[in-house]
């Protein structure tokens, strides 16, 4: 994980203040702000607090026990060092982070891809090794850190090195505040098959990351996010790694989409791709889309050539790449042909309410 995770510790802020023998529902009504203290009424909620104050001290018992839709879980500030899987019947699941800071609130593990199953059955592979795994439809997350810190220095000899904080599949699922934290394929922004056409909503999100870390086929919206590309010292040239690697099904006419947005780096100027195409084995016909849009593009993104191949059969001036009024160091247009530009008229068309067609999402901590 960066230094700024991994070395300094993350600010903690007390949220239960009276005795461990009180209500769980007093002791965090009496704590968490009026703008995060959980739904509306009449909706169901458990409150989840590693300190014993709550119905759970695991967000994996919380989400076990929300049997069925539209639940609500209210997440007192702590690390929760677990893996945790919605499943497709818990439709409509709200995560809170109760302080509203996403700092305060962690879901954490370090699996990766090559980590070994403890069961001797192999190992866990890029989906696998997600520390959160969202598969309903209707999910929403306000003010929760998503993160996955396995390090590739820790492990030398893994070849797998690919470790997911975030891997979500379900329709309408929505992020508002959170922050995913890691270094390969951090944020797997994904549908359920290739014939899903799974739409997903960032706003106001922090990602970092280094190779490939926002990455998958769905139809998914970042607005107002910052998406920061880290150092590494185990590579000694440029390039250290791509932001974006879409995979978007040939059917699909809307992929990756982002907007009003910052990109910025902890590396040397000119060390990373803006994104390069992923054509998985598993789809030889996927047509990779992503539009980047009105955003500050900073000196850590390569000008002269954003986009690479991920591999030669599959060039990225075959699929949808294009970029609209962006500025910054990295947006500045050096050689026109690396930098497709969406015109006036497209660009009218590449926007959050034709990307998400009927589907307005809501903020739920309110």
């Amino acid at each position: 994980m960066p230094s700024h995770y991994s070395r300094t510790p993350l600010s903690r802020r007390s949220l239960l203040t009276t005795g461990a023998g009180a209500g769980a529902a007093l002791l965090f009504g009496a704590a968490v702000p009026a703008r995060a203290a959980g739904p509306r009424p009449g909706r169901r909620t458990l409150y989840v607090d590693p300190a014993g104050g709550g119905d759970h001290t695991t967000v994996r018992a919380a989400v076990d026990a929300a049997s069925g839709p539209g639940f609500t879980l209210v997440l007192a500030p702590g690390t929760y060092r677990e893996t945790v899987t919605v499943p497709e019947a818990s439709a409509g699941l709200t995560l809170i982070g109760a302080s509203g800071d996403a700092r305060d609130t962690v879901i954490v593990y370090d699996n990766a891809a090559g980590t070994p199953k403890p069961d001797g059955s192999g190992t866990y592979g890029t989906s696998g090794s997600a520390t959160t795994t969202v598969r309903a439809a209707g999910f929403t997350a306000h003010a929760v850190t998503f993160a996955n810190d396995w390090l590739r220095a820790d492990h030398p000899d893994y070849t797998g090195t690919q470790a997911v904080a975030l891997k979500v599949t379900g329709d309408r699922s929505a992020f508002f505040g959170c922050r995913f934290l890691g270094h390969q394929d951090t944020l797997y922004a994904d549908t359920a098959d290739q014939g899903s056409f799974a739409r997903q909503y960032f706003r106001d999100c922090y990602v970092e990351g280094d190779v490939d870390f926002v990455f998958g086929r769905a139809t998914a919206v970042f607005e107002h996010c910052r998406f920061h590309t880290l150092t590494r010292g185990d590579l000694a040239a440029a390039p250290y790694g791509f932001v974006f690697a879409p995979s978007t099904a040939v059917a699909n006419p809307r992929g990756y989409l982002v907007s009003r947005s910052r990109v910025t780096s902890g590396a040397p100027d000119a060390y990373y791709k803006l994104a390069r195409p992923w054509v998985p084995s598993s789809d030889t016909t996927a047509r990779p889309m992503l539009t980047v849009r009105d955003t500050h593009l900073g000196r850590g993104i390569d000008a002269v050539a954003p986009y690479a191949n991920m591999r030669d059969a599959y060039p990225w001036q075959d699929q949808r790449f294009a970029e609209y009024r962006n500025t910054g160091p990295g947006a500045a247009v050096t050689v026109s042909r690396n930098r497709p530009q969406l015109t006036r008229r497209q660009a009218a068309f590449a926007t959050r309410a034709a990307y998400l067609t009927d589907w307005t999402p809501r903020r739920k901590d309110r």
